[in-house]
């Protein structure tokens, strides 16, 4: 193995003025991609490959958790040994210019493959004809997650600058594939949020997103559902049978809560818990908790008929109360909710608890908020568990308008 090229600039290599455009091409097109990591590597192997004045190059990228690397960008290959590299699965060693890159986690020059003892893809050599070659690993937090190779059809070394230039272009496409990795990231993210917040979802990518993201502190209206005989259901019921009923549960609760703007914190088997007003301010959001809790009211008639044709008696609890909570996102990495935290959400879950089958209950200040616009009744003074005096709630009858 020959080490790095000890020779100046030669005559022949890329101009300043064409590695600086050359540098700037690449900056621009990991600036203009999201999450096309193609195209990056493909800008990156095509100015190499040119600048250096080689005859062919690729680039291999770590695939997946094992120690195995594969070829995702290459250039001036002839379809068979296009093939025949795409096909092939790289490990760090000592027989080919990918493989001793990774291995010894450094640049590797071999000024001719063929007084090479070490090399070991005469088949490959002989495809392509490539004699003098260059790897340059591709470095994070100090180990290779690919490598960048390229190759001449005659015996001539690359130049410092030459491998300067390639060093560069492995940092970008380190840098590229952590913004890709990053982006991939806030979008599960988002996709675990939506699940529970589709407004909530939005901010992670938004400049304002990040305040609302950090604990603060907001006016909301809680709801809790609460399914009735479900452990006994569960006991008894088959598995299958037990997710089937929990999913037209949580679909009729879940859509109706997202269509009257409500954020979804989290399912719970036969529990829910949403809030209303938080991140995105609603109006009326005592009213748009009411609204959701009636009509699922509605819906469940529906399908507790449906559930007791198949033998299961299921009741719903629900509970709603008014008042200032904390809020934000809750959770680690890859796995965020965004939640609240304040008396009014312990009270609507205390009164969730409390309902009979069938039965809305309200806090005082909810019930207060929406006079004249809701139909209640009171119901006895209830003691609710971590209330330490009597708490006056409200039986919703119905709406008004």
């Amino acid at each position: 193995m020959a080490g790095v090229s000890d020779a100046g600039t030669l005559e022949g290599d890329a101009s300043a003025e064409e590695r600086e455009a050359a540098v700037h091409d690449v900056v621009q097109t990991i600036a203009r991609t999201t999450f096309d990591l193609d195209a990056v590597l493909q800008t990156v192997i095509d100015r190499a490959v040119r600048l250096c004045r080689a005859d062919t190059g690729n680039i291999a990228r770590h695939d997946g958790d094992t120690d195995e690397y594969r070829i995702a960008a290459f250039t001036s290959m002839t379809p068979e040994y296009e093939r025949l590299v795409r096909e092939r699965v790289y490990v760090p060693e000592q027989g080919s210019i990918v493989g001793r890159t990774l291995l010894h986690k450094q640049v590797v020059h071999i000024q001719d493959v063929l007084e090479d003892p070490a090399y070991a893809l005469p088949d490959l050599q002989r495809l392509a004809g490539y004699r003098t070659a260059l790897g340059v690993p591709m470095m994070r937090d100090g180990e290779p997650i690919g490598a960048i190779a390229v190759a001449r059809n005659e015996v001539r070394p690359f130049s410092d600058a030459e491998i300067r230039l390639i060093e560069t272009f492995a940092d970008f496409v380190v840098i590229a594939i952590e913004n890709v990795r990053l982006f991939q990231t806030v979008e599960r993210q988002k996709t675990e949020l939506a699940r529970f917040a589709p407004q909530a979802a939005d901010l992670l990518s938004s400049n304002e997103g990040e305040q609302l993201l950090a604990a603060h502190r907001q006016e909301i209206t809680a709801l809790f559902f609460d399914l009735r005989g479900f452990t006994a259901f569960a006991e008894t019921a088959e598995p299958e049978e037990v997710f089937r009923i929990l999913r037209e549960y949580h679909t009729a609760a879940g859509e109706e809560v997202v269509a009257n703007g409500g954020t979804i914190e989290h399912f719970a088997g036969d529990g829910l818990m949403a809030f209303f007003n938080d991140p995105v301010e609603i109006d009326d959001h005592e009213l748009a908790a009411v609204r959701s809790a009636a009509t699922l009211a509605e819906r469940f008639t529906t399908l507790a008929a449906d559930w007791r044709k198949r033998g299961y008696d299921l009741g719903l609890g629900i509970g709603i109360a008014t008042g200032y909570a904390t809020l934000g996102r809750i959770g680690f990495e890859g796995r965020y909710e965004y939640g609240a935290i304040g008396n009014a959400v312990i009270l609507a879950s205390r009164l969730s608890d409390a309902a009979a089958p069938g039965e809305i209950l309200l806090s005082q200040r909810t019930d207060a908020s929406l006079e004249g616009r809701i139909a209640t009744e009171p119901v006895p003074v209830l003691r609710l568990k971590g209330f330490t005096r009597p708490v006056v709630v409200m039986r919703l009858v119905g709406l008004s308008g």
